[in-house]
């Protein structure tokens, strides 16, 4: 069984005997994305990275669309590679959608986790006035899904060029994430599009007793500040930290300053 998960979600470990740190990337990503990160940490962690059944170089004969049908699905990937590597006190690490994936599986096993360091983070990218405001109307997300399936090539250039707004410097990471975009079986990505947008994981939030660091632009189309700011008065226990830069990637476009602040929040929590 365990050899069955390591295979079928491509599971990458390096780094020496310390505690893990598991890295879950973003919505049309794969591990890839975590490069400029994670080895930075590998001289006092033991990192895992992994893709999502249907992502980069994971065993696409695995995918359910049962399953994958919510993040709930995506949830059960974090944990089975936990269990498979029998990883404990894990510092989980999650980009955007994985966000959501990472606090439900502290929910599910909350003794499984010790930290989550939350990039990105949104419980929810519809607005549902006049209370929440999450960056988007039903029409819009709706006719990013319309032209994801008449022009897909179309739309991952453009949902790409969405996700780093242009941001000076990032000609090299749109085109990679195009890249990943255009990789990703169409099918597979409509269906993750619609559990990732059109969810609503709100009442989740409280419910995550596990510390948490929230690492978030100050500019960002995806997750604005204000679901940053609902999140941050809903989560317990939760410290976040605002980097000085646009996009929705700072893993990918700012790696530097990303690492900076969860290496900060790491050592002030003791968690190595």
């Amino acid at each position: 069984m365990a050899t069955d998960v390591l295979r079928r979600n491509n599971v990458t470990v390096a780094g020496e005997d310390g505690p893990p740190m598991l890295f879950a990337h973003g919505f049309g990503c794969d591990q890839t994305m975590w490069r400029f990160i994670a080895p930075h940490f590998e001289a006092d962690y033991q990192t895992v990275r992994f893709d999502y059944v249907g992502s980069g170089d994971s065993d696409l004969g695995a995918y359910d669309p049962d399953r994958y049908d919510s993040l709930e699905g995506y949830a059960q990937d974090v944990l089975d590679v936990c269990e498979a590597l029998e990883l404990d006190d894990v510092i989980f690490v999650g980009h955007s959608v994985s966000t959501v994936t990472g606090m439900l599986a502290a929910i599910e096993q909350p003794d499984r986790f010790d930290e989550l360091v939350l990039i990105g983070t949104s419980p929810r990218y519809l607005n549902d006035p006049p209370d929440y405001y999450g960056g988007f109307e039903r029409e819009d997300l709706e006719g990013l899904l319309e032209m994801m399936e008449k022009n897909y090539i179309g739309w991952a250039d453009y949902f790409a060029s969405l996700l780093m707004q242009k941001a000076e410097g990032t000609d090299d990471v749109v085109e990679e994430l195009d890249r990943s975009f255009c990789s990703t079986d169409p099918h597979i990505m409509k269906q993750f599009a619609e559990a990732t947008f059109f969810s609503d994981y709100r009442d989740v939030v409280p419910a995550v007793l596990t510390s948490s660091l929230m690492v978030e632009c100050r500019d960002d189309i995806i997750a604005p500040m204000e679901v940053t700011r609902y999140v941050e008065e809903h989560l317990p226990n939760t410290t976040l930290r605002v980097l000085d830069v646009a996009g929705h990637c700072p893993h990918m476009s700012h790696p530097d300053e990303t690492t900076a602040v969860i290496q900060q929040y790491l050592s002030a929590h003791g968690a190595e």
